[in-house]
């Protein structure tokens, strides 16, 4: 368990063993470094013989609040460089690294307090378990600068119409309450028990034997393999890559390198930018 990872810290809890997203003053947007750091350390535990279940958590108040598109400037302006098939490559990637919680030999929990956005959902919503805080607050993108690459991934979890009402506006949320009453989580519990009710969990899980929780886990994935899980899952980095193509979005994301971030979610949500969208259609 010394090994390090950027923007990751492990923590063993005895059988139970904490993978924290590390970036707290950030509220863990994830960058480059910290999916790096997140694929190594599920590899790494795949291995680990302590460890026979994971829980994700984030550090500080969030589980995480999405990509870190607002200190990525880098990152918006090389849409402009990239191409179609470049774009789907490295969006695909992120998808790769969620699945490895998916396929993870061990059981993966997620819990979840605080902000858990977009590209959070994505995490969460590949994990084995998901426990949220009654009053986390689950949702996307405050503006439409993709096309969908998360929305799909809800699909199986809460069906095509929430995942529209959620697709559909910008910056829509739901509460934790909401997110375990339509199936996206497991359950909810209130705010401050989160950690210790995984902790309890995991430990009751980690009673059963790593083999038997190994074949478990295999069946039910297959199952939900056989019913287009895994093909429903790298959707979105498609229909995403596509959609980062289009005049809209990229009018959107120079108004982000213009203006920055912040103004520009303020700009969207009064209206101001739709005269500048209409002349492009």
């Amino acid at each position: 368990m010394a090994q390090e990872f950027p923007h990751i810290r492990l923590e063993a809890d005895g059988p139970l063993t904490w993978l924290i997203l590390d970036r707290p003053q950030r509220l863990n947007a994830m960058n480059g470094a910290l999916l790096d750091g997140l694929d190594a350390a599920l590899d790494h535990l795949a291995t680990d013989r302590a460890t026979r279940v994971i829980a994700i958590r984030g550090a500080g108040r969030a589980f995480c609040a999405g990509y870190d598109i607002e200190r990525d400037e880098e990152e918006i302006a090389g849409l402009a460089h990239r191409s179609v098939v470049e774009d789907r490559r490295r969006l695909e990637r992120n998808v790769e690294i969620f699945m490895k919680a998916w396929r993870h030999p061990k059981p993966v929990i997620a819990a979840v307090h605080g902000y858990c956005m977009a590209g959070g959902t994505q995490l969460a919503t590949l994990c084995d378990l998901t426990v949220v805080g009654e009053n986390a607050q689950i949702g996307v993108p405050s503006i439409p600068v993709g096309g969908g690459y998360v929305s799909p991934m809800w699909v199986p979890l809460v069906g095509p119409k929430r995942a529209k009402q959620l697709s559909f506006q910008g910056g829509q949320r739901i509460s934790g309450a909401t997110a375990a009453e339509w199936g996206w989580a497991n359950y909810a519990v209130p705010d401050d028990e989160v950690f210790d009710d995984v902790r309890a969990l995991g430990h009751r899980i980690a009673l059963t034997p790593p083999d038997v929780l190994s074949i478990k886990k295999a069946a039910v994935n297959r199952a939900a393999d056989i019913a287009g899980w895994s093909t429903i899952m790298p959707l979105g980095a498609e229909t995403d890559a596509f959609l980062h193509g289009t005049r809209s979005v990229r009018y959107l994301n120079e108004m982000i390198l213009r203006d920055g971030l912040k103004e520009t979610i303020r700009a969207f949500g009064a209206g101001e930018h739709q005269a500048g969208l209409d002349a492009l259609q």
